[in-house]
């Protein structure tokens, strides 16, 4: 494969996505600050397991039953309007995390506060984000570009914000944390105010929100390949990804480390991901993507079986590389096949329905791992997680004939 650097970075030629990965990179490594901060607390107040699965419930419940809503309006309202306010929201949240862990007054129950109002932010951020990226680029044939490139963004932020927290919690305290994270959250939000965007299609105001839903709901379930990918990312938010809440598990209880250690795995898991996300901004085009969904799931699948059985610091280094690289390969393909796919007046709709999917689904599997791993440990619950992932991805390979033949309807491609 060729790999001429313009083409990694050809959607950066647009100025309003240009501004936009600038400060949402800086933003970013914040948020994976108080991320660790956040699991790492909560794991230090109550040594639960069951606690760690219920902060990530209360943080991705929202999403399940607020984006469906959050979709509409962004197909309704401004988009570019939406994120700013939810931006300005996520910071005020951090400076509260802030305030109460550094004065010393901070409990589990502000923790599960706290990252249920996250949640909540969250479900209506990310379908105006994910909406907002296609009216960035001038170039349609750059989008999947730009949504690689906001892949890599959010895991070099990964590489960066865990290590630095690790160290931060074990000099500082988990507070200096939230603080860092809300003082980056100006950057995005004067980014955002630099940006002259028309923000898109709207649908009639004087509709009916019900009959939008339903409209929205309609759409995407009448197409089968839209259904498989949305499948698809509900089986890997509920079976896969809740091995990140049992990280510190494994950090400490496993490995015999402290919070730098815990940083350590998640940055190792971001440079994975880091590779996977280059990978795909120097695709060229979308072809490829719809056989490319089983197998980077059944990487992921493999990646968390192997962990469950690592007792050595540096092989669980290694295989959280390959982890984040299958998660990242996943993450990418289905939203760049899903924002090729659709409609532009009923995105909004469909990519609230994908946040749904793979956020909406997550809270029920952090609650079971959390549980389970109470029960029979982490490891085991981590190896039951991986082996979900393969047999999805053996059984959800026989629909990526069907994928593309949507792709290629859409694109007018022929290539495989």
């Amino acid at each position: 494969m060729r790999f001429p650097s313009k083409d990694i970075i050809r959607a950066l030629s647009s100025r309003n996505y240009r501004l936009f990965f600038t400060g949402q990179g800086i933003s970013l490594i914040g948020t994976w600050m108080q991320s660790i901060a956040m699991s790492w607390l909560a794991y230090r107040l109550t040594g639960s397991e069951f606690l760690l699965g219920v902060i990530g419930f209360t943080n991705q419940i929202p999403s399940l039953v607020f984006t469906p809503l959050a979709g509409v309006l962004a197909d309704r309202w401004n988009r570019h309007h939406m994120l700013i306010g939810t931006q300005v929201l996520a910071m005020l949240q951090a400076f509260t995390a802030a305030v109460l862990a550094l004065t010393g007054v901070i409990t589990v129950w502000h923790l599960i506060a706290l990252s249920l109002f996250q949640g909540l932010v969250t479900s209506f951020d990310i379908p105006a984000r994910q909406s907002l990226v296609v009216l960035m680029v001038d170039k349609k044939e750059d989008l999947p570009n730009a949504i690689a490139l906001n892949s890599f963004l959010f895991n070099g932020a990964r590489l960066v914000g865990p290590t630095v927290a690790g160290i931060l919690i074990a000099v500082l305290s988990e507070g200096m944390c939230f603080l860092i994270n809300g003082v980056s959250y100006l950057a995005v939000i004067t980014a955002l105010l630099a940006i002259r965007i028309n923000a898109g299609h709207k649908t009639e105001q004087d509709a009916n929100l019900l009959q939008q839903l339903k409209e929205g709901f309609g759409y995407a379930f009448s197409s089968v390949s839209i259904r498989t990918v949305l499948s698809f990312s509900a089986t890997i938010s509920f079976a896969g990804m809740p091995y990140s809440v049992l990280m510190p598990v494994i950090a400490r209880e496993v490995l015999s480390g402290g919070p730098d250690t815990f940083g350590y795995l998640i940055t190792a898991s971001g440079l994975g991901a880091v590779t996977g996300a280059l990978y795909m901004a120097v695709r060229r085009n979308v072809a490829g993507l719809s056989s490319l969904l089983p197998v980077s799931m059944g990487i992921f699948g493999i990646g968390l079986v192997a962990l469950s059985q690592s007792r050595v610091f540096g092989i669980s280094v290694l295989l959280m590389l390959l982890t984040g690289f299958g998660m990242m390969t996943h993450m990418a393909s289905n939203n760049t096949i899903l924002q090729t796919i659709v409609d532009d007046d009923k995105r909004g709709r469909v990519m609230s329905l994908y946040t749904m999917s793979f956020f909406g689904m997550a809270p029920f599997g952090s609650l079971v791992a959390g549980t389970l791993a109470s029960r029979i440990g982490a490891p085991a619950t981590i190896m039951c997680c991986g082996l979900i992932c393969l047999l999805a991805a053996m059984l959800f390979a026989g629909k990526a004939s069907v994928i593309k033949g949507e792709i290629d309807r859409q694109t007018g491609n022929t290539t495989i």
